[in-house]
């Protein structure tokens, strides 16, 4: 037998015991949570090959430990899971996307130098029942649909490089027509879609039951005045009863709220924040408004205050909620800055046009002449690369509105043309001056910010809480960089302390 024949037989028999202990697993899960997974951390403590994963389970197991939150959300993942999204979403995100996909993302990229993404964000359609106000997708050409064949291509090539999450926006990805096909033809890959949730209806709401593997994160700005603001009257009460369907059936489903300077308390309020639990929701994704898409207007981005409060207010939120909330801006530290240009995510949109990020529309590559292999290494994913972080404080991670002059050297640096008319306005005047001014004023209080963070860090000493462990830092360089981290590799095992502060001190 050759050796890649012998290697696929010994994955796939490592996929098939994996799978086997996951279902033996969720089962202990929902019969006794607590001790369940008092016992599969201690299992992975002592399966653990590589010391940083077995620190790194320790700080887990210390997590639980402190944050009663946390636990609870654990209990909920447990119990108010239905069993075939255990044995899909679960299964496939944590054990195909992480635990096999990971690795394989990381020893593909050392190979070819560059990075290997951890997720693709695609865009099935363009296609949209609503016309938001601001809508971040506005301007593209709402009559492109991705045809079947290639969508299923991008996919299958994805599993070839270890990639087995793969994330839907538009338009509203639920119109296109064979998306439960590619659901049921994909059965080892998480999918998560985000959506207007306004065609969810029973019948839609069985099918996510029956495929198991599909998550949907449901797109709004508030309470009911809040929502139908900008997505038209009737749709936050859509929404709700979407989101009712979802729990009934012990569905997994999310959130996705765009923070403007008008709603950013609303949204943050342990108000909204108990409502959405109560619906049922596990986790929730927070985009800050970015002057891209339709009639962009930077009146509506969160100012350096605001921002702050928000520094703190998700914190809060994830200790005290048994409830995920990630903020992609304020969250730089997690993730050891900018995740795009293929870094570890990039977008696909539905014309096929390859952009480094959902919030960049120029491309230099489109997906219908190239393999995913071959994008990957293109000249603009390149530039963004050799660039990242793009900022020493991870709480300016981003090239458009923390370090907007980034941005426009790699544009002119890589060729890329713009993917739709009205893109390129992001790196000229008057929206470029706003966001050269804002960056600056948001650099001055994020370097204040960082200054409590190492001190929060330092005051733990010699025996730092999980949130400032080295190790946690440590394996956020394994998850999120081929390359891995300098402060780590520079400042080695024994100083500990140093390699917390470096990462913020916080996870």
């Amino acid at each position: 037998m050759s050796t890649p024949a012998r290697a696929t037989l010994t994955t796939r028999a490592k996929r098939y015991a994996a799978r086997r202990a996951m279902e033996w697993l969720t089962g202990y899960m929902r019969r006794d949570p607590d001790q369940a997974v008092k016992t599969i951390l201690s299992w992975g403590t002592r399966l653990a090959i590589m010391e940083v994963h077995r620190r790194q389970i320790e700080d887990i197991a210390e997590t639980l430990r402190r944050n009663p939150a946390m636990m609870e959300f654990v209990r909920r993942l447990a119990l108010e899971v239905h069993p075939n999204q255990h044995r899909g979403v679960v299964f496939n995100w944590f054990v195909n996307n992480i635990l096999f996909g990971v690795p394989a993302q990381h020893a593909l990229a050392a190979k070819l130098g560059h990075g290997i993404p951890n997720f693709i964000l695609v865009d099935p359609t363009e296609a949209c029942n609503l016309r938001c106000a601001g809508c971040w997708a506005g301007e593209y050409a709402q009559h492109h649909t991705m045809d079947f064949d290639l969508l299923d291509r991008i996919v299958t090539e994805a599993k070839d490089l270890g990639i087995y999450w793969i994330v839907m926006s538009g338009g509203e990805p639920l119109v296109y027509k064979r998306l439960f096909d590619l659901f049921a033809k994909h059965q080892d890959v998480a999918f998560m879609a985000f959506t207007n949730g306004t065609l969810i209806d029973d019948r839609v709401a069985d099918r996510i039951l029956e495929v198991g593997n599909f998550v949907p994160c449901f797109s709004l700005e508030g309470f009911r005045q809040s929502t139908d603001a900008r997505r038209g009257p009737g749709v936050f009460d859509k929404i709700s009863a979407a989101m009712d369907r979802l729990k009934e059936r012990k569905l997994i489903f999310g959130t996705s709220v765009t923070i403007t300077r008008h709603n950013v308390e609303e949204i943050t309020s342990d108000a909204f924040i108990d409502w959405l639990i109560g619906k049922g929701a596990f986790f929730g994704w927070s985009f800050h408004y970015i002057p891209i898409g339709r009639d962009p207007d930077v009146n509506l981005m969160v100012t350096p205050e605001q921002r702050e409060y928000l520094v703190w207010r998700v914190r809060e939120i994830r200790t005290t909620k048994p409830y995920l909330m990630a903020d992609f801006w304020n969250d730089g530290y997690l993730t050891l800055g900018c995740i795009a240009g293929g870094r570890r995510y990039f977008h696909i949109t539905a014309s096929g046009d390859v952009e480094p990020c959902a919030f960049a529309h120029f491309s230099v590559d489109n997906i219908k002449d190239k393999s995913l292999r071959e994008v990957l290494g293109n000249p603009l994913f390149r530039a963004y690369q050799k660039r990242q972080p793009f900022n020493s404080n991870y709480l300016l991670p981003c090239p458009i509105i923390d370090n907007p002059q980034a941005l426009r050297e790699i544009v002119a640096e890589s060729g890329a043309h713009p993917t739709h008319p009205g893109a390129e306005t992001v790196l000229q005047d008057p929206i470029a001056s706003h966001l050269d001014d804002v960056s600056h004023r948001w650099a001055e209080r994020a370097a204040l910010i960082q200054q409590r963070l190492e001190e929060r860090a330092r005051a733990r000493g010699a025996a730092p809480t999980p949130a400032a462990s080295p190790s946690v830092a440590r394996a956020a360089c394994v998850a999120t960089a081929p390359e891995g981290c300098t402060a780590c590799a520079e400042h080695g095992e024994e100083e500990d302390e140093r390699v917390a502060v470096a990462h913020g001190g916080e996870t």
